[in-house]
């Protein structure tokens, strides 16, 4: 028996025997599939966080930026996107990332294809989506995560739009640095301290996520979804799009959701939509921007990936 299996009948013994819940009823379903994902979705963040730990240790922000300002144009687009994936982008770290990138001579263009890339085509949501629901979606949403992260970056520095980030980034210097080369026993050091940091702060979101995951689980009744969003419905994508940007969560808190909205009949591709616009369109993050860009430059921003997102979104209805 696999620890998974293991965890599902743990949780099952506990609502059903112990507690006493009947099978089959709204609360013990609810519960039994609490209880039952919280442990999974941790076990799973720690081992994901300290493998991608372990990858971000051979790429410290001195030397992304270093690669990234001395590439072409759309050649630093896509290796700027690809630095994302394994290099996570937070509102705690976009203010001195983006001020790195532009003082070191990264283009502006370039720097959005990083930013986009790095919470849209988050290496936690990629895993868990590998864990949950195979190769084939996880493969689906890293290539289309890029694209619009690609073309988004390519769009804007077309755009010329410089001139909208605010004066002050420009005069700020950085500085160069000095990258330290890591033995063995210090990336695995720095991975243990980089997951207690990150599970530390990301669990509260995994609770609540999964909490209202299981309570659609357990009472949503399972036309409901179809019903409003299902493949039916032309404008669902837009919809679910349009009720991600306000919200905040992080992948790992917004995966167990995902699951259960797609469990209940909504189209892949909706849901997946309506994740990527939580993670990657966040009001929180779209403030701490504020503080290098202009409004005018963050409406851009939100209007092309919101865009690209919904094409994904209809994308993977289409194919799935």
């Amino acid at each position: 028996m696999d620890i998974f299996a293991l965890l599902e009948a743990l949780a099952n013994w506990l609502t059903f025997d112990i507690i006493g819940l009947a099978h089959g009823s709204q609360f013990g379903e609810a519960l039994a599939f609490f209880l039952y994902d919280v442990p999974k979705i941790l076990l799973m963040l720690a081992t994901i966080v300290f493998a991608v730990a372990i990858i971000r240790s051979f790429f410290p922000p001195e030397k992304t930026r270093k690669y990234l300002s001395n590439t072409r144009l759309y050649v630093g687009n896509v290796i700027a996107a690809a630095f994302g994936v394994v290099t996570p982008f937070c509102s705690c770290s976009a203010v001195p990332l983006f001020i790195g990138f532009v003082e070191s001579g990264v283009p502006l263009g370039v720097t959005f294809s990083f930013l986009v890339a790095s919470p849209m085509v988050n290496e936690v949501a990629l895993v868990l989506l590998l864990g949950m629901f195979g190769w084939k979606i996880a493969a689906l949403y890293l290539v289309a995560g890029l694209t619009v992260a690609i073309i988004s970056g390519i769009l804007i520095g077309k755009l010329g739009l410089e001139h909208l980030v605010e004066e002050y980034v420009y005069s700020i210097k950085v500085g160069e640095g000095v990258v330290e080369e890591l033995t063995w026993k210090d990336r695995v050091s720095y991975a243990k301290g980089y997951v207690g940091e990150i599970v530390g702060k990301v669990w509260p979101y995994v609770v609540v996520g999964i909490a209202i995951g299981g309570f659609m689980h357990g009472y949503l009744p399972a036309d409901f979804l179809v019903r409003y969003a299902g493949p039916g419905n032309p404008l669902a994508v837009p919809v679910a799009v349009l009720l991600g940007v306000p919200l905040y969560s992080n992948a790992a808190g917004v995966i167990p959701i995902v699951s259960v909205l797609v469990d209940k009949g909504m189209a892949i591709g909706t849901v997946l939509a309506f994740m990527m616009a939580v993670v990657a369109l966040s009001l929180p993050e779209m403030i701490i921007l504020r503080k290098v860009i202009k409004p005018k430059l963050i409406g851009i921003f939100i209007a092309i990936n919101a865009v690209g997102i919904i094409a994904v979104g209809y994308l993977f209805n289409a194919v799935l």
